[in-house]
């Protein structure tokens, strides 16, 4: 029989395993996210890119001028000149220290991140375990019960190894969005020079901003699985072992599903509460 469990429980295992590393990576840097070896190649694309970003910056500011601007006679007006120089330094301050500016974005956000870490405390986070009862009531079990129990554990076993992998395929694709804004940066932040194209820059920010939130979201995700975890599935002891472990295994795999389409959705959430 302990085969029969063993497939749930290394299941459950690979759950926690995947929910504790999740919590390991919301703490980490792009940076240091895998030694820092992604990060230097992105550093290198960047500063490959920053030539382009500043060529297509005075593109942008030619053409924001000759849309914003009538005639040469307006640009010779003090306050007109000065403000489209106000505007082109602001522009090329952006794409040569822009990769300085989304740093301190995701500092900015990475502290909203551990605080909330820090308020529940990372080693109080509840991880699911599988009911004695179920344990017991399994054991007691004869060969020819034991065959839908072993069907039972063994589909269980497989759902929650493939939501597991989700839920971190997901973290991780955060990362991945995280270099890609950093890496292409020089070329939406170039459009800040002109007036007719500044709005491509602000979107791309705020976009950032939202991908940097996203950690936030999938930390009050696992916080709230947690929770469930601390009080799991009330298991009856006079039903049969069957009906216990099915009942247990359909809600354990309904509050996953709930954690796993949260994480998922995290840039959704993200995306409308800031009006994307």
């Amino acid at each position: 029989m302990d085969g029969i469990i063993d497939n749930l429980q290394n299941a459950i295992q690979t759950w926690n395993e995947k929910l504790a590393e999740i919590w390991l990576l919301l703490t980490q840097s792009p940076q240091n996210f895998k030694g820092g070896g992604i990060w230097q190649i992105i550093v290198k694309i960047h500063d490959a890119l920053l030539a382009i970003g500043l060529a297509l910056l005075v593109l942008f500011f030619v053409y924001g001028v000759a849309k914003s601007c009538a005639n040469l006679t307006e640009i010779k007006r003090p306050e007109s000149a000065l403000k489209l120089f106000i505007r082109f330094a602001i522009a090329r301050g952006l794409v040569v220290y822009g990769m300085d500016l989304m740093l301190a974005v995701f500092e900015i956000i990475q502290g909203i991140t551990e605080t909330i870490m820090d308020t529940v405390g990372i080693g109080n986070v509840s991880q699911t375990v599988l009911p004695q009862e179920i344990i017991d009531a399994v054991g007691d079990c004869g060969f020819f019960e034991s065959i839908p129990l072993w069907a039972v554990t063994l589909l269980g076993g497989i759902f929650i190894t493939i939501l597991s992998f989700v839920m971190i395929l997901t973290v991780y694709g955060r990362f991945f969005k995280l270099y890609m804004y950093t890496a292409i940066s020089p070329i939406p932040l170039s459009c800040a020079a002109g007036e007719t194209t500044q709005n491509i820059s602000i979107t791309f920010m705020k976009s950032y901003a939202g991908v940097c939130l996203e950690g936030a979201i999938i930390v009050l995700a696992c916080i709230i699985f947690s929770s469930f975890a601390a009080s799991p599935p009330v298991v009856d002891p006079t039903a049969s072992a069957i009906n216990m472990l099915w009942s247990y295994t359909g809600e354990l795999i309904f509050n996953m599903l709930v954690l796993v389409g949260t994480v998922k959705m995290s840039d959704r959430i993200v995306k409308e509460m800031m009006g994307l």
